[in-house]
């Protein structure tokens, strides 16, 4: 029920629903001759779309995320495994055409599989389910059977956990995986933006991991300004920025994490 609700929550909470809703109350006040809520509404609801789409905040916001954790050093001796979490797949797109369709957050796979070339003796684990509302389609951890194969990594070195569907989810059942398979020293591959959220779930349950961001959005130069060249790109940065930082809230608050801002 929590993860469904999460889900609508935020449909309705991402800058341009957020921006459409005020536009309906507006028009709605507007008919009811209620002037003043009518002019906040639409007010509102122009700001959230200027700074959306027509400044760099996204890119503020979510440099801010990719800059909080940088890449752990290296053990002696290689790590004893890579965890990568899911997030990297068109799922809809793979039940419909095949083959191994990557979003944006497609460098975890690929970063994933550089390092398990690289690291032959080290185990991976991949968690990530189907998140979608429908629950019918593959998850990243059964690609990723497919994909790590494909690309001459033996089977036997991965480990799918393929329930979860959010990143408590992951971190929780792969807890259990890392326990159960005696495994330590391990990678955390992940979006550089998700590694705040991602390593205070780890610590938060106990366990040490060594943070290894891929997947930058940002040139870690971006400053506030304005920005009429990419409108739907500082729409999607915006948007990726703000889940994120209200996923960073909420777990906060509901005790999830030690820190608001873990580092």
């Amino acid at each position: 029920m929590t993860y469904y609700a999460s889900k609508i929550f935020w449909l309705a909470a991402q800058p341009l629903s957020l921006a459409l809703l005020l536009l309906v109350l507006g028009l709605l006040a507007g008919l009811l001759k209620w002037n003043r809520l009518r002019t906040a509404a639409s007010g509102l609801a122009a700001a959230v779309l200027f700074v959306t789409l027509f400044t760099t905040t996204g890119s503020v916001l979510l440099q801010a995320l990719e800059d909080r954790i940088a890449r752990a050093e290296l053990p002696a001796g290689g790590p004893g495994c890579i965890i990568m979490l899911g997030g990297g797949v068109e799922a809809e797109v793979i039940a419909a055409r095949g083959g191994f369709e990557m979003n944006q957050a497609g460098d975890r796979f690929t970063e994933t599989l550089r390092l398990a070339r690289e690291f032959p003796a080290a185990r991976i684990l991949v968690s990530g389910g189907d998140g979608s509302f429908s629950g019918s389609y593959e998850g990243d951890a059964a690609v990723a059977a497919r994909f790590f194969e494909a690309f001459g990594v033996s089977a036997d070195r991965l480990i799918r956990e393929t329930e979860s569907r959010t990143t408590f989810e992951n971190v929780e059942n792969t807890k259990t995986l890392l326990a159960e398979n005696g495994l330590e020293r391990c990678l955390l591959v992940t979006s550089a933006f998700h590694m705040p959220r991602s390593v205070g779930l780890f610590r938060k349950l106990g366990l040490d991991v060594l943070p290894w961001p891929t997947d930058f959005r940002t040139t870690g130069r971006a400053g506030l300004a304005l920005d009429f060249t990419q409108p739907s790109t500082n729409s999607q940065l915006t948007t990726t920025a703000l889940r994120e930082w209200t996923g960073l809230l909420l777990y906060y608050v509901a005790g999830r994490t030690h820190a608001l801002f873990p580092q």
